[in-house]
This record gives structure tokens, C-alpha cells and sequence, in this order.
């Protein structure tokens, strides 16, 4: 018997090996698969109270094209904000250069050995090929939010068919807690999204606020990537803290404001992402931090920074999907980072 386990667990860590291998190699269709399945999880029912009131072909054309502004809109955003800061990076490459010699210059009076090999490793040329590869990246977005939008609405063409099949195969007790799964996920998506949603806005006003009060440059641009990197836990607002500070040191030259800059805006992501976001999630969205991080560190692995924003939600899915299921519950007890008495 404990042969037979031990196998069992062998094969299953083979299968996930070779299905993260796929989802890794067929990016390109699974990504704006699974983005698609998330957006009509979050559409589908505002869709059916608009179909109760009017024609469904009207309902489902009206439903896919407030998701289309909404998801052009924040592209758009991203592109303009991730750019803005790109196209600064170059305009400026030859100051940061310059401010980075001066370092160097100060290590190696202060006698420190390791300033010569450091000044090595920094060149202009280097900074301005990343600026311009995040430019590069930023043209695919339009690319993926166009191919997502095409999978949105065929899917929402036929979710309510899917879900009707589903239902018919009541007896089934598979079925039932599929069907009672999904629907708890996407009722699970959706709170996890006005969370972070709200979380996101307040975190982008609040970083735009201090970088204007601050008189950093690009202040408006902090404010929109602190707004969507907060979407990506842990690894989004470490970003959204590290890149206005060392535009604040090539800015203002001084510690102290560097000091304060990057205290500030950690404090902001502390006290929302910490704070505020556990106690407006509640214990329906209990996931294990461990697992938080695993989730984005792993969907980055595979999809880069699409991968990395819908890592979470793909976690609560699957946690909801395990908990239907009396063989799986563990699982999802496990990974919930509730206590022992559910709390």
C-alpha cells in the first residue's frame, strides 16, 4: 500500500512537471486563455442581470464592451505610464551615468576596493537597452488584450450553455461539485477583485499625493504603476517603492530625501497591503502568504508578468475547486492559512 501511495504521489509530481512544461511552452494561447476565463468570471454576472432586463444579444454585446474599455483603458494606462518612465530613463541616461560615477568616486576615497570593478559593470548603453526592450514589451500588451478579448467573447457566447449542460448532469455527483465550485470561485474572484481593486486605487492616489508633495518627477506615472503593480502581491509594490526612490536619488542628490521617499512609500504599501486589504478580504479569501508568494513567483515563471497578476486568482480557484471534493479538502484547508479551528 505504501508502495502504491508513494507512486501515485511520483506520477502526480511528474504530471505537474510536465504541465507547467506545456502551460510554459503554449503561452502564447494559454495565457489569454486563462485571462479570459477570469475576466468572464468577473462579467458573467453583471451579463445575466442585463439579460433579465433586455435581449441577450443586446446584454452580451453591451457586457463585452464596457470589458473592453474597462481592459483597453488599463493597458493603455500601463503603456503610458511604463513608457513615460522608459522614454525618462533614456532622456536622462547620461545624469544617472554621471551619478553613478560620483558614487564610485566617493567608495573609492572613502578606500573601499571593490569601486573599481563595481564602475565596470554600469554603462549607459546597457541602461538604455533595458529602457527600450520595456518600450519592446509594451507593444505585445495591445497584442494580448486583443487576443484575450476574442476568447471573452466566445466564451461569454457560451457559458450559460456550459452551465445549463452542467446542471442537467445534476445527478452526477462530479458534476454538482464542479458546477457548485465554479461558481463559488467566480463569487470568490469577483470579492478578491473590488478588494485589490480598491486597495490598488486608494495605493495609486496615496503614492501619486506624496510624489506630487515630494516634487518627484513623473508623479502622475508613480501613481498609475503603483495602481496596477499592486495587483502582483509582494513582488508589485516592492517595484512601485524602488523606482521612484532612485528616481528621487538621481533627482535631489541627498539621502535624506532618498531615506524619505522609500520609507514613505513603504509605509503606504504596509498599511494598505498589511493592514487594510486583510480585514476588507475577510476569511472567505484566506490563502496561505507561503502560498501568495508561491502563486506569483510561479505564474512569473511561466508567463512573465501576465503570469504573475492572475497567479492568485488561479490559486483561489483551484483552493475552491478542492474544497468541493471530500478527497481534495485537505488541500484546501491546508493552504487556506486558517487555523486549526477555522479561524
Amino acid at each position: 500500500m505504501t508502495t502504491d501511495r508513494g507512486l501515485r504521489i511520483l506520477v502526480g509530481l511528474c504530471a505537474t512537471v510536465l504541465v507547467a512544461a506545456a502551460l510554459q511552452a503554449g503561452q502564447t494561447i494559454f495565457a489569454p486563455v486563462v485571462f479570459a476565463f477570469f475576466v468572464i468570471a468577473l462579467v458573467w454576472p453583471v451579463q445575466r442581470v442585463v439579460q433579465a432586463r433586455m435581449p441577450a444579444g443586446l446584454a452580451m454585446i453591451g457586457t463585452v464592451l464596457v470589458t473592453l474599455v474597462v481592459v483597453a483603458g488599463l493597458a493603455m494606462c500601463i503603456a503610458w505610464a511604463f513608457g513615460r518612465v522608459a522614454q525618462w530613463v533614456v532622456a536622462n541616461a547620461s545624469q544617472l551615468q554621471a551619478l553613478y560615477n560620483a558614487k564610485i568616486a566617493w567608495l573609492e576615497s572613502q578606500g573601499i576596493a571593490a569601486a573599481g570593478p563595481l564602475a565596470e559593470q554600469f554603462d549607459v548603453r546597457w541602461l538604455v537597452r533595458i529602457a527600450q526592450g520595456v518600450l519592446a514589451q509594451l507593444q505585445g500588451v495591445i497584442s494580448f488584450v486583443v487576443v484575450t478579448a476574442v476568447f471573452v467573447i466566445l466564451g461569454l457566447l457560451e457559458v450559460g450553455q456550459v452551465a445549463s449542460q452542467l446542471a442537467a448532469r445534476g445527478e452526477s455527483a462530479a458534476a454538482r461539485g464542479v458546477l457548485s465550485g465554479l461558481a463559488a470561485s467566480a463569487s470568490k474572484l469577483r470579492a478578491y477583485m473590488l478588494v485589490r481593486t480598491f486597495a490598488s486605487v486608494l495605493t495609486g492616489v496615496l503614492v501619486w499625493a506624496f510624489a506630487l508633495y515630494m516634487g518627484l518627477d513623473l508623479a502622475a506615472e508613480w501613481g498609475v504603476i503603483a495602481f496596477v503593480l499592486n495587483y502582483i502581491p509582494f513582488i508589485g509594490p516592492l517595484v512601485a517603492t524602488v523606482f521612484p526612490t532612485a528616481v528621487g536619488m538621481l533627482q535631489f542628490g541627498s539621502w535624506q530625501s532618498v531615506v524619505t521617499i522609500f520609507a514613505v512609500l513603504q509605509v503606504i504599501q504596509f498599511l494598505i497591503g498589511s493592514y487594510l486589504e486583510p480585514r476588507l478580504a475577510g476569511k472567505h479569501l484566506a490563502v496561505s502568504p507561503f502560498m501568495v508568494l508561491v502563486a506569483v513567483f510561479l505564474g512569473a515563471f511561466l508567463w512573465g508578468i501576465p503570469g504573475a497578476f492572475i497567479g492568485v486568482p488561479v490559486l483561489i480557484a483551484a483552493l475552491t475547486l478542492c474544497e468541493q471534493f471530500e478527497g481534495s479538502r485537505w488541500v484546501a484547508e491546508l493552504l487556506s492559512g486558517k487555523g486549526a479551528g477555522g479561524g
